[in-house]
């Protein structure tokens, strides 16, 4: 009974590493294949780095309200890039847009015996960017896709496209900045600018506990953390060029061909 456990995460962790490689999407997703719990989806999200040979270059946070629950995902380094990226349009299945906030750290957080104080980790951050996340799922009926194999398939991860970072502002207005958003010169941005998560620095303390309490690997500052969409999800339907501009950060834009 033990050996079929550990069969059936292995057969998603490999469904999944093919269909990254591939730019393809499984048809469809046996529910014995559905992760079984939280544990198990983040167990998933490591492996699929490990087989894919992946070094971890950032992660992705979030949270559906102010006080919901956090949830996140280790970002392969391949899978960043600079302002300006010109990107296949064809590799993302389906493809969506964001744009976020992203931080780095001025220090490591190594694994510990003990958690890190919120105080410690919001004192650490050193730099923010806007960037810009495609949004791509592995599964081809998504996003009627247990939330579980969404969470193993890195939530959704497609590809980030980074802005130039500036010095931390612990003033800036991180629950409703002033921002635009369009594709091929045209608005994208259909409501009120917001994060649902509130201001997306709390997500930070759960991240770095998260990483060196339960997974024993260290946060860096050479990690970017991007912290959930403000102005929803955009879904181009063409190729183009997207371009974001956060008041106060600089520009960030990506090419789809």
């Amino acid at each position: 009974m033990r050996e079929f456990a550990n069969v059936r995460p292995t057969m998603l962790i490999q469904q999944l590493a093919d269909a990254r490689a591939d730019h393809t999407t499984l048809a469809s997703l046996p529910p014995e294949l559905i992760p079984a719990d939280l544990s198990a989806a983040y167990a998933i999200q490591h492996a699929l780095l490990a087989t894919r040979g992946a070094r971890i270059g950032g992660w992705k946070i979030g949270a559906k309200s102010a006080d919901g629950a956090i949830q996140g995902a280790p970002l392969p380094a391949t899978d960043l890039h600079a302002d300006g990226a010109r990107l296949p349009r064809e590799h993302y299945k389906p493809l969506g847009l964001e744009l976020e906030v992203a931080f780095r750290f001025g220090r490591s957080f190594e694994p510990a015996a003990n958690a890190y104080h919120e105080v410690e980790v919001l004192d650490a951050i050193e730099s923010m960017a806007a960037t810009i996340e495609i949004v791509a799922s592995r599964y081809a009926q998504w996003p009627n896709v247990d939330k579980l194999a969404q969470l193993a398939d890195l939530q959704n991860h497609g590809a980030l496209i980074v802005g130039e970072f500036t010095h931390y502002r612990r003033d800036f207005p991180f629950v409703s900045p002033a921002l635009s958003f369009s594709f091929e010169g045209q608005d994208v941005v259909k409501a009120t600018p917001s994060n649902p998560c509130g201001d997306p620095r709390r997500l930070l303390t759960w991240l770095v506990n998260h990483c060196t309490q339960h997974h024993r690997v260290a946060v860096t500052p050479d990690m970017i953390v991007t912290t959930g969409s403000y102005t929803g999800m955009f879904f181009p339907q063409h190729a183009g060029t997207a371009r974001g501009h956060i008041e106060g950060l600089g520009p960030v834009s990506v090419t789809l061909e």
